[in-house]
């Protein structure tokens, strides 16, 4: 726990009211991350969810479940009681992990050495539990949010929101800030100030199939063509101003004597800004083929925009910035390229992303959060929901 003669008294106070309470924050954590909740099984996800309605329920919260057709959908709180005339605040963030069931077994949800280990517990239960908890902490602190708290979680983030981003959007728009509970960035816990957009394009070549030994002249190779097509895919790759363009599947072909009638690739697409997203779609959609009689398919498309540095964006990261100092912590921003629920929402107001754990291993075996720095991020989030909004929207 931070300890510097230039704390103010609320950050005393938050910090020790959530670092008194490590014991009851690890219990409630390691009972989300022993619900085991991978992307594609809606009755384990909605296990978590039913977790969440409960403690939200128990701060005074009126819970909606919002089905799903393929996913445990989403859970939408808000408080029962809203002082009229304020605005409102968006606490994101997502239930489901990449882990399979079954994971815990190899993989248990363990403490050592200050550290908690386990399946998706830093990406992101962690940060769950933090809305939680710091939520709890200004209501037994009695201290009043500035805006009207709403949460809303969802277990499609690692899908691609594929069902939710909708209602997300939705929401981005009515509210005055949202605040994305994904995990901080790398051990040293850097705030993620903007995301890469992603894409993911699937080309289709369509040739014509011949005997590879007796009419080979007659055939039109579609694997020939795919050589040519990956290499003007990979011709996109601009590492200098961080567009990245990768064909990472290739399939194709019938048999070693037959000319290749037809193969396929997906593309793998990341891009900084909205404007290097419509050139690099606008380029891949203009492929033309070299081979002669051959055609090309194109599908597929960006699925998340770009979170970018925009003015307002900029202004609430300094506000939490100057929180931070406030609390005697430095923070440090970066740009991470995975994209985020935040990319949807920087779109419509105020988004700042990576506010939740403080740890590593996102997607790896040595997954982890450190839990006292994880828990002052608790009361850094609870000092910025008093906060008023920086700026205009």
């Amino acid at each position: 726990m931070p300890s510097a003669p230039s704390l103010s008294p609320v950050a005393e106070q938050l910090l020790a009211y959530l670092h008194d309470r490590r014991a009851p924050f690890i219990d409630f954590l390691q009972t989300l991350v022993r619900t085991e909740s991978p992307s594609f099984e809606p009755a384990r996800t909605r296990a978590v969810l039913d977790l969440l309605a409960e403690a939200f329920g128990a701060l005074a919260f009126d819970v909606t479940h919002l089905p799903g057709r393929r996913t445990g959908g989403q859970l939408y709180a808000r408080p029962r009681r809203r002082a009229r005339g304020t605005g409102a605040q968006l606490l994101l963030g997502h239930a489901d992990t990449v882990w399979p069931a079954g994971t815990l077994d190899e993989m248990p949800c363990t403490l050592k050495d200050g550290r908690l280990y386990g399946p998706g517990v830093f990406d992101m239960k962690a940060g769950l539990a933090m809305m939680v908890f710091a939520l709890r902490a200004l209501r037994d602190l009695d201290r009043q949010p500035a805006l009207t708290p709403l949460v809303f979680v969802n277990t499609d983030e690692e899908i691609d929101s594929i069902e939710s981003h909708r209602r997300i959007e939705r929401l981005a728009r009515v509210v005055d800030r949202v605040l994305v509970l994904e995990p901080a960035l790398g051990p040293s816990g850097k705030i993620k100030t903007a995301r890469k957009g992603t894409g993911e394009f699937e080309i289709i070549i369509h040739g014509r199939a011949a005997h590879a030994g007796l009419a080979p002249e007659e055939g039109r190779s579609a694997i020939l063509e795919l050589s040519y097509v990956i290499q003007q895919l990979f011709a996109l790759n601009d590492p200098a101003s961080g567009v990245t363009v990768n064909v990472g599947t290739v399939a194709g072909g019938l048999r070693t004597n037959v000319v290749a009638p037809e193969c396929r690739l997906t593309v793998d697409v990341r891009v900084p800004s909205r404007a290097d997203a419509e050139r690099i779609e606008r380029r891949i959609r203009g492929l033309k083929p070299t081979t002669p009689d051959v055609t090309l398919e194109i599908r597929g498309g960006f699925h998340r925009p770009p979170l970018e540095r925009t003015p307002r964006n900029r202004a609430l990261w300094q506000q939490y910035q100057a929180l931070a100092r406030e609390l005697g912590c430095t923070l440090e921003e970066a740009t991470a390229g995975g994209g985020s629920d935040g990319n949807f929402t920087s779109r419509f107001t105020a988004t700042l992303d990576g506010l939740g754990a403080v740890g590593d291993g996102a997607h790896a075996r040595h997954e982890h959060i450190d839990v006292d720095r994880t828990l002052t991020r608790c009361a850094l989030l609870a000092r910025l929901l008093v906060e008023p909004p920086a700026g205009a929207r």
